[in-house]
């Protein structure tokens, strides 16, 4: 059994991704870090690919088909695959992501700051604003994990996708909000992997030049992953999924399940 940071990087395309985020990039030279390119499903709206990557289901199957679709998940995801095996489970992230697992609608009072055993994500820390800070969301991440203990964290920034909406996939601002997210990680990584921890980093969609996301162009759609830990294979010729994002995280944290996974991402 592993434990396991699933990294979301909102709205972060792989053209991007293969050339900003240094310190991940480093480590990929060095042997410590393995990337691929995902294509996410469709379509390209977060909401609906948090669902995707959380429970391997793509959207036109589970149902949350856009931004607005504001209800608890009808499928089983990964909060639930290890609540259910008796793993502790925790989150800091976007309130979507709450309202999708824990409690619809979200209550900023009652949902922000969440200690319940009895819930899918027993321990969370959700925001609502969507310039709240990385640095801010990577401590909320590091208390939960110090504090919980948990087996599962995830972690979901947005500050790469509010500057994609603000200024476009070609700006600087789009550019540097994932350099910056890069080099807050490159304080981190190192104690994860110290602990044991196996991380994966990805992203739900990209970005276009319209300042948007939800079609077909490859910027729209090629995402990345980054996994880092001794559990993985580091094969650089599998070819990864996101759809088997979820059944590959039950697979490293030893649940048994019925999702697909990428058996050649694993040792």
């Amino acid at each position: 059994m592993n434990k396991v940071i699933l990294i979301i990087i909102d709205g972060l395309a792989h053209e991007v991704a293969r050339h900003s985020l240094g310190y991940l990039l480093a480590m990929t030279e060095a042997g410590r870090a393995t990337g691929y390119k995902l294509q996410c499903e469709l379509p390209a709206l977060s909401r609906p690919l948090y669902e995707t990557i959380l429970t391997g289901t793509r959207p036109v199957d589970h149902g949350v088909v856009h931004n607005n679709v504001v209800r608890l998940s009808r499928e089983t995801s990964l909060f639930h695959l290890a609540q259910g095996a008796g793993r502790t489970t925790a989150a800091a992230a976007y309130h979507w992501v709450s309202e999708l697992y824990n409690r619809a609608p979200y209550d900023a009072v009652q949902d922000r700051f969440t200690a319940d055993n009895n819930l899918p994500i027993q321990h969370g820390v959700f925001y609502h604003q969507d310039d709240y800070p990385d640095s801010h969301l990577l401590l909320d991440a590091e208390w939960l994990r110090r504090r919980a203990d948990p087996d599962l964290l995830l972690i979901h920034p947005m500050n790469v996708d509010d500057a994609g909406h603000k200024f476009g996939l070609d700006s600087p601002q789009y550019r540097n909000s994932a350099r910056r997210f890069d080099l807050l990680l490159a304080d981190y990584v190192p104690r994860w992997l110290e602990q044991g921890y196996q991380l994966l980093i990805t992203s739900d969609h990209g970005m276009n030049r319209d300042r948007s996301h939800s079609g077909t162009l490859p910027e729209e759609r090629e995402v990345p992953l980054f996994v880092l830990g001794s559990a993985f294979s580091h094969d650089r010729h599998a070819h990864p999924r996101q759809t088997e994002l979820c059944g590959t995280v039950a697979s490293l944290l030893g649940i048994e399940h019925d999702k697909p996974l990428c058996k050649e991402l694993l040792s």
